[in-house]
């Protein structure tokens, strides 16, 4: 079955799907942003099974269960902080997307929704972020996951993943 992607404005909070990833901070305790929301929905005992698995390097993947939310799993990332461009942060960026998907292979997830990873206080540019988001899983060998949704905050972040997709044939 080919990858199917798509986009949508939605709270990921909300999301029925296998596993949503929370752009998190190193801690994986909990912060603002997506990583707030996420943590506030699913309860304490997300927090609980994150101070477990100690912290996350930039680029790495952690997965928890999803405790309070509609998603199985939480699929946690650290993304890089944006420094002009110049210090690796597109590599770290697709690293993000791709060791989430391995974990999500891994753990037997059909459907995944991803955020915008590092465009809010990391500060990377979200004009470079959509592109490096879509062809990393685009060039994800995926043989479980057979849906990745780009869930998106902003009615621009919308637009932006549309037309990403858009430019990619088949889809």
């Amino acid at each position: 079955m080919p990858l199917r992607l798509r986009a949508l404005a939605a709270d990921n909070t909300t999301l029925r799907v296998d596993a949503i990833v929370n752009a998190a901070n190193s801690s994986l305790l909990g912060g603002g942003g997506v990583d707030g929301a996420i943590h506030r929905a699913a309860g304490p005992g997300l927090l609980e099974e994150c101070r477990g698995l100690g912290w996350c390097p930039t680029g790495e993947a952690r997965i928890t269960g999803g405790h309070r939310l509609p998603a199985r799993h939480v699929i946690h990332t650290m993304g890089p902080v944006w420094r002009g461009g110049g210090a690796g942060e597109a590599g770290l960026l697709a690293a993000c997307y791709r060791n989430s998907l391995v974990l999500a292979e891994a753990h037997g997830c059909l459907v995944v929704a991803f955020p915008s990873i590092s465009t809010g206080v990391c500060g990377f540019p979200p004009d470079l972020a959509a592109p490096i988001a879509v062809e990393t899983v685009l060039a994800f060998p995926a043989q479980r996951v057979h849906e990745v949704v780009f869930c998106c905050f902003s009615v621009d972040d919308l637009l932006r993943y549309e037309s990403e997709l858009a430019g990619v044939p088949g889809l």
